[in-house]
């Protein structure tokens, strides 16, 4: 279960930016995740829990942003998000289009509360 050693990553982020910023405490933390990352999202909120459940950064949240396969079209220049596993372009019907989304595992941002 790799998503266990990507939640450890992202409290190391959090360690690491909560240790810049003296004072303040981070409440939340957001990712997105596309659905060909290969990650399972209830997978890394489960073991995000887990992690934090136990640790110095507890009552830590993770809020996860899924974002979907996208496409853009060489011809016409459409993005279009993909349905099912149709890669046509919706506006031309071209079927050789470019993947342009849906693979990222992106640490988007962190809420920090101010003391």
């Amino acid at each position: 279960m790799h998503e266990l050693a990507i939640a450890h990553s992202l409290l190391e982020a959090v360690r690491a930016q909560a240790g810049r910023r003296p004072g303040s405490r981070i409440v939340k933390v957001g990712v997105k995740v596309g659905e060909l990352a290969g990650v399972d999202p209830e997978a890394l909120s489960f073991s995000f829990e887990a992690l934090v459940q136990e640790s110095e950064l507890a009552p830590l949240t993770l809020d996860i942003e899924r974002c979907p396969r996208r496409q853009r079209c060489p011809h016409c220049q459409s993005v279009f998000v993909v349905e099912g596993y149709d890669l046509a372009c919706p506006g031309c019907g071209v079927r050789e289009t470019q993947c342009i989304g849906g693979d990222e595992l992106d640490l988007a941002y962190l809420e920090v509360e101010e003391s």
